[in-house]
C-alpha cells in the first residue's frame, strides 16, 4: 500500500488513516451517547487503558502490555455486565431503524380498531387494563410469565380478561397481530415515577418499562380515573381521546420516515 507519511518509526498509509477515522467516529458517538452518566466515566477509563496498551505494544514493553491487556479484557466484560440495560436499549433502537423494517408487515388497522373500542369500554367502567402490542420483535420471555392463550383478538375477549373478577385481569395482555398471545403477564417497571408532576402507578410504570426495553406499544387504562394513556419508546402520552388513540396506534405501525444515526442516538439518550 502506498505510504503517505512517517511518524518516527511508524509508516502511515491511506487505509491506516481511514481506519483511525472510523474508530474515532465510533468512539466519539459512544462518548456523546453516554455523556453525563456513570458509564461515561468508565468508558473514558477504558479508553485511557487502551491508549497505554497500544503505546506499550509499540515500544515493546511486554510485561506492561500483558498487564494492561488483562485489565482491558476484564474491564470490557464488567462494562457489558454493568450497563446491559443501556446496551439493550441501544440494540432495540437499532432494530427500530426503518431499514430493518422493510420486510415487516404493518397493516394492523383491524386490530387497532378492536383495541381502541375495548379500551374505551373498559375506560367507561373504570376497569384497569394494560395492553402490550408487539410490533416486530416478539417478547416471548415476558409472555411466558403469564397464561399463554394464543387466542384470536376480539373486543369481547379483551374486555372479559380485564373484568375485575376475572382470574386474568391482573398483569398485562400481550397482543401480536390479531392474536392475544398471553394474559396476566409480569412486566419490568420503568425507573420513572412521575410524569408532569403526577405520580405513576405500577400499571403505568410497567407499560413504560416494557416500551423502554422492547419494540412494543403499551395502552394503559387507569383504574382510578378511567383515563387512557399510551407508552412508546419510554414516553408516556396521557389523557387520550378515542380518535387520538386510534391515530397513535395506526401511525405507530406505519413505516416511519428514515432517521439518521444522530436521531437514533438522541432517542437512546432520551430514554436514560
Amino acid at each position: 500500500m502506498f505510504e503517505l507519511f512517517k511518524i518516527g518509526f511508524l509508516s502511515v498509509n491511506f487505509l491506516d488513516v481511514v481506519d483511525v477515522l472510523i474508530v474515532g467516529f465510533i468512539v466519539y458517538k459512544l462518548y456523546t451517547t453516554l455523556r453525563g452518566t456513570i458509564a461515561a466515566q468508565i468508558f473514558i477509563g477504558l479508553i485511557i487503558i487502551l491508549i497505554f496498551s497500544f503505546a506499550a505494544q509499540a515500544v515493546q514493553l511486554k510485561a506492561l502490555n500483558w498487564l494492561l491487556r488483562l485489565i482491558t479484557d476484564i474491564w470490557v466484560i464488567a462494562f457489558v455486565i454493568l450497563f446491559q440495560p443501556e446496551i439493550r436499549r441501544l440494540l432495540v433502537l437499532l432494530a427500530r431503524n426503518p431499514v430493518m423494517k422493510i420486510f415487516g408487515k404493518h397493516d394492523i388497522h383491524e386490530s387497532a380498531e378492536i383495541i381502541v373500542d375495548a379500551s374505551f369500554e373498559l375506560s367507561q367502567h373504570q376497569y384497569g387494563a394494560l395492553i402490550v402490542i408487539v410490533r416486530e420483535t416478539g417478547i416471548r420471555g415476558y409472555a411466558e410469565t403469564g397464561e399463554i392463550l394464543q387466542a384470536k383478538l376480539s373486543k369481547s375477549l379483551l374486555t372479559s380478561i380485564f373484568f375485575p373478577k376475572s382470574s386474568l385481569h391482573d398483569g398485562a395482555v400481550i397482543i401480536k397481530g390479531n392474536v392475544i398471545e398471553a394474559a396476566r403477564c409480569t412486566l419490568p417497571l420503568s425507573a420513572t415515577t412521575q410524569v408532569d408532576g403526577e405520580n405513576l402507578g405500577m400499571r403505568h410504570r410497567a407499560g413504560m418499562g416494557i416500551s423502554e426495553q422492547a419494540d412494543v406499544i403499551s395502552v394503559i387504562v387507569s383504574e382510578e380515573t378511567g383515563g387512557i394513556s399510551i407508552a412508546e419508546n419510554g414516553i408516556l402520552s396521557t389523557g387520550l381521546s378515542k380518535d387520538s388513540l386510534r391515530k397513535k396506534l395506526k401511525e405507530a405501525f406505519v413505516t416511519p420516515t428514515p432517521k439518521s444515526w444522530k436521531v437514533l442516538f438522541e432517542q437512546f439518550k432520551g430514554q436514560k
